[in-house]
């Protein structure tokens, strides 16, 4: 939940939003004893956090370098 959550304030909010959905589902399907499903929604939490702050790094670089030729 934690990636989820950092992903969405830093990096990605609609990706963002898919992790947290994702991580938010986990509890209650373990709860329910879906314990398959609580691993694949955490598998999913993970992955989607993952491409968020991929996406938010590859974008950020891009803005810096932009900023930085505009500069010169």
């Amino acid at each position: 939940m934690t990636k989820a959550v950092l992903s969405t304030l830093f990096c990605c909010v609609p990706l963002g939003i898919v992790a947290i959905v994702n991580a938010a589902q986990v509890n209650n399907k373990l709860a329910a004893g879906d314990y398959g499903g609580a691993q694949e929604s955490a598998n999913n939490a993970n992955k989607w956090g993952n491409i968020a702050i991929g996406l938010g790094l590859v974008f950020g670089i891009i803005y810096a370098l932009v900023m930085l030729e505009s500069e010169l």
